[in-house]
């Protein structure tokens, strides 16, 4: 993998084609990292996203993507603008690898790339990306796929994530590594793109009926209390209140409960210098083995890797 050919369509993203820039536009000879011939494509004069920039110049028309041996597909401001049919025919005659960087994903589901793959994208275009490209495969817990020769990403930082492992891919760790260390940043990240996902799941009831027993149970997480405690606290039946607290919040009890002490574990260690143990138990999480296990469950990393992630400075 020497050649690698940026597509630059009307409003691409200049944070992706930085990043492929940062990792295959400059010389790195003396760090041991071969020299790549980086070219910009573009059906002509495109503006990008970002105004103050304006025009991007670009190196070489769509026909210089023909013999790349990878095709970075930046995302856009607007995802879900329509795709140049010039630019759909050059992704489709390639013969290359092809990534497509965050949102870039909606361009390669335009060209039918996705289909039949597995595909992922910024966690806030998830069912976009779903109804954009009904027969992929959406992946929300990574940070890039790989599925043939069609690679796609999560959204900003998640770009570098798979540059890197491209690079990794073709040349090996060292020369990734030496990149990495150029750009300051690690080589790979731990865990995948749940641990950066705002919570779906409303801390609040959207019916009065159960708003005062979550009220009550949100204030008192670390105590050993569980689904039959909350129902006793409504004066509702197990049934109903089963039934009633689903249509207010939209979570069986039992999930809602599990997910508000894993926030706030979150909390915790992204706050306070607490040991995993005294946050397992201000959680409500009990122990340390459980709270790894279930950081690991829903985030896909345990606390101390969270922790040296989101750790709040001072």
């Amino acid at each position: 993998m020497r050649t690698v050919g940026v597509l630059v369509l009307p409003g691409s993203r200049v944070f992706d084609i930085a990043v492929a820039g940062e990792v295959w536009g400059i010389d790195r000879r003396d760090s041991g990292v071969p020299l790549f011939e980086l070219r910009l494509c573009s059906p002509g004069k495109v503006t990008t996203a970002l105004a103050p920039i304006g025009a991007m110049p670009a190196t070489h028309g769509l026909a210089g993507l023909a013999d790349c041996d990878l095709v970075i597909v930046p995302g856009r401001g607007d995802p879900r603008a329509p795709v140049p049919a010039a630019a759909v025919k050059a992704l489709r005659a390639g013969r290359g690898t092809v990534a497509g960087l965050c949102s870039g994903a909606f361009t390669l589901a335009a060209a039918g790339l996705l289909d039949g793959r597995a595909a992922t994208t910024h966690w806030r275009l998830f069912d976009d990306l779903a109804a954009a490209a009904p027969k992929a495969l959406v992946r929300k817990d990574v940070l890039f796929t790989e599925d043939g020769p069609v690679y796609t990403s999560a959204g900003v930082l998640g770009c570098a994530d798979l540059c890197l492992h491209l690079v990794r891919r073709d040349h090996g760790a060292e020369v990734a590594a030496a990149i990495a260390r150029r750009m300051v940043m690690p080589p790979a990240r731990e865990g995948g793109q749940r641990q950066y996902v705002e919570p779906l799941m409303p801390v609040r009831a959207a019916k009065s009926g159960v708003a005062s027993t979550v009220d009550w149970a949100v204030a008192r997480l670390a105590e050993p209390i569980g689904v039959a405690d909350l129902a006793e606290h409504s004066g509702l039946s197990g049934r109903t209140f089963h039934r009633t607290f689903l249509a207010a919040t939209g979570s069986t009890p039992g999930r809602w409960l599990q997910t508000r002490r894993v926030e706030l574990a979150q909390r915790l260690l992204e706050t306070t210098d607490l040991t995993v143990d005294r946050v397992a138990e201000r959680s409500g999480l009990g122990t340390a083995a459980n709270l790894r296990r279930r950081l690991r469950a829903e985030l896909g990393v345990g606390p101390d890797a969270y922790r040296r992630t989101f750790r709040v400075a001072g």
